[in-house]
């Protein structure tokens, strides 16, 4: 097959080992730097242009976009779509997923445990909304961050009234969400490709740290996880239409809580940790399910 890759960057860990991966396994890789790719919107037959030239003949497409360019990324994906190139995860999907509010929206309406999160608007609505979500210490998410920026642990009513406040009087979408003191600084990275966790790892902040994201210095290890968190990962993915997902769960004493449900999660750190084929398995996924005509739209925007 003749496979692209969408990526910034051709030497970021996990671009390099999906394009090692196929080509091990005998398939032709072309990495693509999505915001040098562009199109004729209102052709009759939708093309994408790279570089002075017609990307023709892929069979399939790995989006890896960063969150900074989902919007054009998704653009992109949505043209090699509209082409009849099988995409590993759907423009819609990715779209949905990047969305954080609209995520926890979808994964609550489906029953899938969720730590409680409030979002509000006017700065009078504060008390309430602090009160709706256990009180304090609760944490405060930035809608738009990833890798753990603009995530704040409030430990105090007082210091959740005043991040809030400042948030909001800098015109920043926020959700609160109550704080998970019994996770201890740690949660769980199942990493799903098609219906199945393939590989697992617990992700534990380092002290004095309540964010456990490897970039802010979080340690990984290996984890068992039971079978409940298993199928809360696997139905989580499902219900954003991805393939290849990064979920990421807490454990609570009612239970797994997803935190988030990632488009593009990393290798690097999964990789090293279980020592598996993670980037092979997506691949494997990929020559079993990318035949001309299977691009449909599962999500409905």
């Amino acid at each position: 097959m003749k496979i692209a890759v969408l990526s910034r960057n051709p030497r970021l860990y996990s671009t390099r080992r999906l394009v090692e991966a196929g080509q091990q396994r005998g398939h032709e890789m072309v990495v693509i730097d999505t915001l040098r790719a562009y199109m004729n919107i209102a052709s009759h037959k939708p093309q994408i242009h790279y570089r002075g030239q017609p990307l023709e003949g892929f069979d399939a497409v790995i989006p890896r976009i960063g969150a900074s360019v989902t919007f054009y990324g998704c653009a992109v994906l949505r043209q090699f779509e509209m082409m009849g190139v099988y995409p590993l995860n759907e423009s819609v999907a990715i779209s949905r997923s990047r969305d954080k509010l609209r995520a926890l929206q979808l994964l609550s309406r489906k029953g899938i445990g969720l730590p409680v999160t409030g979002f509000a608007h006017s700065p009078d609505d504060i008390p309430d909304l602090i009160q709706m979500v256990g009180g304090a210490p609760l944490v405060i998410k930035v809608l738009e961050g990833t890798q753990g920026m603009g995530v704040v642990l409030a430990e105090t009513t007082k210091a959740a009234e005043s991040v809030i406040e400042a948030f909001l009087g800098l015109k920043q979408d926020i959700m609160v969400q109550e704080y998970i003191q019994e996770a201890g600084g740690a949660d769980i990275r199942c990493f799903v490709v098609g219906d199945k966790v393939i590989a697992a790892m617990k992700r534990q902040a380092k002290a004095g740290e309540f964010r456990s994201n490897l970039h802010r210095g979080g340690s990984a290890s290996l984890i068992k996880i039971t079978p409940e968190e298993r199928m809360t990962a696997v139905r989580a993915a499902k219900v954003m239409g991805l393939n290849v997902a990064g979920v990421d769960i807490l454990r609570s004493n009612h239970g797994p809580l997803v935190m988030e449900v990632n488009s593009s999660p990393g290798l690097e750190g999964i990789e090293t940790t279980t020592a598996k084929d993670v980037a092979g398995m997506i691949i494997q996924h990929l020559e079993k399910h990318a035949e001309p005509g299977q691009t449909r739209t599962k999500g409905r925007g």
